[in-house]
This record gives structure tokens, C-alpha cells and sequence, in this order.
């Protein structure tokens, strides 16, 4: 039998869930509620969110009645959410509909002539988690059906909700030159499971060094990091267990002017330094060939420009001269 089901909805997605919403209810309608079956309904926090709810008789409900209320911690309270009454105009605002709906829900006009009496909670909030009941008190007989919605928390800012959220964490530049500064970031009074990091402006980690003094129940956070570039740069400060995320951001600005000078400056000097190592280079050139002549190794002989000739000693009693001529004995 349908005791149980589980809906995880999207926002963009909500027409299309309505009508999927509504086939499961046509299904198993006839026995939700006799049993008090349980709908499972699962929605992301800041989302819209559709609440199902169909009688049995899958009859045309503009002309009847039905009332959303949600049931407080122990269950002996409940909270209006929202109540359709045809002998009613309905204006958006219900006298006696709880603050925490008010402006946030409606239904599907449209399809009530189709037995859906099914809702939409806008922007859902962790406080919307809980147990609703979809009433049709003027049924014969009346039904009721039971609704679970668990509105799962995305990171964000809890500081003002939650006392254990730690602070916003606070950046100070420690020291700074043309070319590099040294960020700290300081999260006082953080929980020990408190996470901090520092990120570039496209979401990048940045290598940091932390440091962690206890105090009491809590710890002091602090991280510093060198960068050397332009860019926006952001401390983070998260806890998973909370879903608490808050950040400080600061923008450092490294002298473009000042890294083409340096950059100049570098091709100059490889620039002089190419220079130097190729006189260098004829240097002991010059250096080997002048010891090469002064052992008679090799010898220069005098002549025209066009004439000139080098005889070489080759150690064994004769010279050899670079031309087709034989070899002739040395004198």
C-alpha cells in the first residue's frame, strides 16, 4: 500500500513536478487518508517548494474548501498556513494565516477543477521544515493528509540566526611592496571546528600559513599569505556542521609599471651578459691559438692576402701545408 512517499523538488522545475505530483496522489489517493500515509517532500533551502495534496475523489474543489496548517514541536499546535474557501475572494492574505507564510504561498487556481489542492511555499527556510496536514473538512467524510517537507541548508550567512556562527573575519596588510603584499586574516572567537581560508577572486585556494590559539570553548583564528599580483582577494570562513559561511574581502594592487621596469631591466642584463660571454669566448680563443703558434704547433707564413698559407708541424719530420702539394721535410 502508498504509506510513504519521498519528492525531491526544483524550483525550475515546478510545473513539471505538479503534474508528477498529482499522478502519484490519483494512484494511491483512494487510501492516504484512511492510513495517514506520509509524503516525503525534500526541497533546498531559498527555493520554492509544491506541497501535494489531492482528496480521493479526485473532485472539482472550486467550490469546496481546504486548509493547510502545520504542526508545531509535540504537536498540539498548529499553525495556519494556508486555507482556500470559494465563499471567500482570495487577495493573497488570509486573516489568521501565520507571519512566517504570509506572502509566501499560493496555489494552483487552474487546477483545482482537477482535485489538486496542492501548494507552493516560495523561498523555502529551515524554519518551513516540519509536519503538515491538508485538510477537507467538508467531505463526506472528511479527509486528511499528512506532509513531511525537509528543507535541506545551502552555505550562507547564519550570524544572525545561529549563536555558534562565527564571525565575520577581519584583513590587515601586515606588509607591502611594489611587487608583493602580506595579508593577515583574524577570525576571533571561532568554533574548533571553524575552517578558514584564502581565495582569489575566480574561487582559487591560496597557499596560506594558520595559526590556532585555544580560548576556553573557542579558538582564535589566524592566517596570512603573501600575493603578488592585482586581484581581489577573500578570506572564507565556513562550518559544515551549521552551514555557516561568511567572508571579508580586500584588493591589492601590484605596480605594473614597476614589473616592466624589472622586466626591462632583466633582458638588459641577460642582453650584456650574452655580450660579455661572447668576448669572452674570443678572448680564449685568441688566448689557445696564440700557445698553439708559440709551441710551434702552428706557423704563419708571411705572404699575400690571396697567397697566404699556414704550415702545420705534425711532429714527424715533415710540415703539411693546406694545398694539393706533397709533403716536404722541415729544414
Amino acid at each position: 500500500m502508498c504509506t510513504l512517499f519521498k519528492l525531491v523538488l526544483f524550483q525550475r522545475e515546478n510545473m513539471f513536478v505538479v503534474s508528477l505530483q498529482f499522478l502519484f496522489l490519483l494512484t494511491c489517493g483512494v487510501t492516504l487518508g484512511q492510513e495517514h500515509a506520509v509524503i516525503e517532500v525534500i526541497a533546498t533551502e531559498g527555493t520554492d517548494v509544491i506541497l501535494p495534496c489531492s482528496p480521493s475523489t479526485r473532485e472539482n474543489l472550486q467550490d469546496k474548501l481546504f486548509d493547510w496548517k502545520k504542526v508545531g514541536q509535540g504537536g498540539g499546535t498548529q499553525h495556519e498556513v494556508f486555507m482556500y474557501d470559494s465563499a471567500v475572494q482570495y487577495d493573497g492574505i488570509k486573516v489568521g494565516q501565520s507571519e512566517q507564510f504570509k506572502g509566501r504561498v499560493s496555489h494552483f487556481q487552474n487546477e483545482l477543477k482537477h482535485g489538486n489542492a496542492s501548494i507552493v511555499i516560495r523561498e523555502t527556510k529551515v524554519i518551513d521544515s516540519g509536519s503538515y496536514i491538508c485538510v477537507f473538512p467538508r467531505l463526506q467524510p472528511s479527509q486528511e493528509f499528512f506532509i513531511e517537507l525537509i528543507v535541506e541548508l545551502v552555505f550562507n550567512d547564519r550570524s544572525g540566526e545561529n549563536p555558534a556562527a562565527a564571525p565575520k573575519p577581519s584583513i590587515t596588510t601586515l606588509n607591502a611592496t611594489s611587487d608583493w603584499s602580506l595579508l593577515q586574516c583574524e577570525v576571533p572567537g571561532a568554533s574548533l571546528n571553524t575552517k578558514a581560508e584564502w581565495q582569489s577572486r575566480d574561487g582559487n585556494r591560496l597557499e596560506a600559513e594558520e595559526e590556532r590559539v585555544p580560548e576556553e570553548d573557542h579558538v582564535f583564528i589566524s592566517l596570512s599569505v603573501n600575493v603578488t599580483r592585482t586581484d581581489h582577494y577573500l578570506c572564507v570562513v565556513s562550518q559544515e556542521d551549521i552551514k555557516h559561511r561568511v567572508s571579508a574581502q580586500t584588493y591589492v594592487f601590484i605596480s605594473e609599471k614597476e614589473k616592466k621596469m624589472e622586466n626591462s631591466y632583466s633582458i638588459g642584463t641577460m642582453v650584456i651578459v650574452g655580450m660579455a660571454l661572447v668576448v669572452l669566448g674570443a678572448v680564449i680563443l685568441g688566448g689557445v691559438l696564440a700557445l698553439l703558434v708559440f709551441g710551434k704547433c702552428i706557423k704563419i707564413l708571411q705572404g699575400s692576402a690571396l697567397q697566404g698559407r699556414e704550415e702545420i708541424n705534425l711532429g714527424n719530420g715533415h710540415v703539411r701545408v693546406p694545398s694539393e702539394e706533397p709533403l716536404r721535410p722541415v729544414e
